[in-house]
């Protein structure tokens, strides 16, 4: 029997292991993208990906950011404490619930969003690249498939 294995487990086969195969690519990408602009900005992963989507979706909600991105609560409250205080993050209280808070990119915010989401879609234009145009359309549609059955399942 070959080191390393164990004849009363079933490990599992990672290299094909759809999951982990999405994490890798994502890991992967998302750190190429995050070398453009950690040092230039002192941003981190999380903290970016926060500012992308308040700056699609305005005024959500701490909650609302944590469930757009599937990050945990936790990691998001720690980026926006951090965003809020470099005044990239405005928060506010909602006008008609005063217990909400509702969140969006300041002016600087902004400024530093419109500097990376090119350099990001440049690097997604960089790995659909390596694909076919065929393969990219069928990428498409099985991400938008995938992302349509989790948000049907929140």
């Amino acid at each position: 029997m070959p080191a390393g294995r164990h004849p009363d487990h079933a490990p599992l086969e990672l290299e094909r292991f759809v999951p982990y195969q999405l994490s890798i690519v994502s890991n992967t990408v998302s750190q190429a993208i995050a070398d453009d602009y950690q040092a230039r900005h002192d941003l981190g992963v999380t903290e970016w990906r926060v500012m992308a989507v308040l700056a699609r979706f305005d005024g959500l909600s701490a909650r609302e950011v944590a469930e757009r991105t599937a990050m945990d609560k936790v990691a998001v409250s720690r980026a926006l404490a951090r965003l809020v205080a470099a005044g990239r993050v405005r928060r506010h209280t909602h006008a008609s619930d005063k217990r909400r808070s509702v969140l969006g990119l300041t002016a600087a915010g902004w400024k530093i969003h419109d500097e990376v989401a090119p350099m990001a879609r440049q690097r997604e234009r960089e790995l659909l690249a390596r694909l076919e145009p065929g393969e990219q359309a069928w990428l498409r549609r099985i991400l938008d498939k995938l992302m349509g059955e989790i948000e049907a399942e929140r």
